[in-house]
């Protein structure tokens, strides 16, 4: 898997969570899904994404946007 693929697993995951959680216990968890929006729509302009970092420093096969 690489790491882009890892990335959008990952900020799927945590928005799919969190608006779970804002249904069943608090619409304040809407925030960490804007947050995660934010985070990507910032990221496909700067190609600046922490997690891709991390996973690079970790060996993971880069892919073409975060190479």
């Amino acid at each position: 898997m690489t790491i882009d693929r890892i990335v959008m697993a990952f900020a799927g995951t945590v928005v799919l969570v969190s608006v779970l959680l804002s249904v069943y216990a608090s619409p304040s968890w809407l925030w960490l899904t804007g947050f995660v929006g934010a985070n990507l729509l910032q990221a496909s302009f700067t190609g600046f994404c922490p997690l891709a970092m991390v996973l690079k420093k970790f060996g993971v096969q880069p892919g073409k946007a975060f190479a």
